[in-house]
């Protein structure tokens, strides 16, 4: 009885140590596979001594779909009241006239509002030494309001422009035609430019009679956005519509240059 109790309980010790072998068998297994897996990442971990470095760049052009461009009020009253409401009264009637000419609520935006002191510095006659200090005067203050308008409808950019011009504003600056969905031009430029080097290290690794086996490093440098401006069909018609600015939109560049470097065998 002893003896049948003895080999019964070596065969549980036996059974116990298989399975924690098979345990450790199969944590080393997903261990390794593991690393195996994160070797094949961009710059594993493992040290690399034999690279070659190939470079791509990708261009895309695009017709702008959007006109970008600010105008200000300035105002100088005695008062700061004053101002505010003079430059109020003449940025209302250029946001009255933009709404007039189909431009949304949303792309209409204030982007600085200012109100400084104005002083007049009068010179002080000096007969001793020292000459007592410059006399400042205030004369009122300076109100002066900007504001960012974005055209969608670009055909409309050059009569937007002069109509804005005649509603008593102070400044029209900035006019900038770009892309609304810039980020997939750029991601389409940068993927030529991949490829582009990819290519290139295709080429190469033949010529070197080398293997590629990964890619270490990956960098993007060097993105470019750039009009390349087109002629367009000049304004005709009656002389109301004569001053209107001939404004081409021309076509926009966009450029990526990318850097990716491989390990070889």
């Amino acid at each position: 009885m002893e003896n049948e109790t003895h080999i019964l309980h070596s065969k549980h010790v036996r059974r116990g140590v298989e399975l924690v072998l098979l345990f450790t068998a199969i944590f080393l297994a997903v261990q390794v596979v593991s690393d195996f897996k994160e070797f094949r990442f961009i710059g594993g971990g493992v040290p690399v001594s034999n690279t070659i470095t190939v470079t791509g760049e990708g261009e895309v052009f695009a017709v702008p779909d959007i006109a970008t461009f600010s105008f200000s009020v300035t105002e100088e009253r005695l008062t700061v009241a004053e101002a505010q409401e003079s430059a109020a009264e003449k940025t209302n009637t250029a946001i009255k006239f933009l709404k007039d000419s189909d431009i949304d609520e949303k792309d209409i935006k204030t982007t600085a509002f200012n109100v400084f002191p104005r002083y007049e510095f009068k010179q002080v006659t000096c007969f001793t030494f020292p000459c007592p200090p410059t006399e400042r005067i205030l004369k009122g203050f300076e109100v002066t309001q900007t504001i960012m308008v974005k055209v969608r409808d670009t055909e409309k950019a050059g009569e937007i422009l002069s109509g804005i011009g005649e509603v008593g504003v102070t400044t029209v600056s900035g006019l900038n035609f770009t892309n609304e969905d810039e980020d997939v031009l750029v991601a389409e430029a940068r993927k030529k430019a991949i490829d582009a080097a990819k290519e290139k290290a295709d080429v190469l690794a033949y010529d070197l009679d080398v293997r590629l086996v990964r890619i270490v490093s990956f960098n993007e440098f060097g993105r470019g956005y750039s009009p390349r401006f087109s002629t367009m069909e000049s304004v005709g018609g009656d002389s109301s519509v004569s001053s209107v600015p001939e404004i081409p939109t021309g076509e926009n560049k966009i450029v990526s240059n990318v850097s990716i470097t491989y390990e070889i065998r």
